[in-house]
């Protein structure tokens, strides 16, 4: 059975950055898609971006600020966050799944408990 954790969050300030990780375990993640949500209070869970194989795919709220990233020799996803707004605070929750149809889209298989990511304006 996988696990996935997510770590790397804190309070950042607006224009600032933060570099979220999500160590896999249990099992090989190279083969699957890896994704990350988030999930702000009172709203629901979005998926902001996700790798599969090389391809790079970014919601539009985030694309040119956040890159994604993989480590396949360390099971390790990466979420970089740049140009940090308010809007990005958050839970990130980072997500592994097994076929990739899209960020809206896709089921999700595993599933990390997330990490908090605040920012301060």
């Amino acid at each position: 059975q996988g696990q996935l954790v997510e770590s790397g969050g804190g309070l950042a300030q607006a224009g600032g950055s933060l570099r979220l990780s999500c160590a896999a375990s249990g099992r090989t993640f190279s083969s699957y898609a890896m994704g990350w949500s988030r999930q702000a209070p009172g709203k629901e869970r979005e998926s902001v971006a996700a790798i599969n194989w090389g391809n790079t795919y970014y919601a539009d709220s985030v694309k040119g600020r956040f890159t994604i990233s993989r480590d396949n020799a360390k099971n390790t996803v990466y979420l970089q966050m740049n140009d940090l707004k308010p809007d990005d605070a958050a839970v990130y929750y980072c997500a592994a799944s097994r076929g990739y149809y899209g960020l809206g889209q896709t089921i999700w298989d595993y599933w990390g408990k997330g990490t908090l990511v605040t920012v301060s304006s």
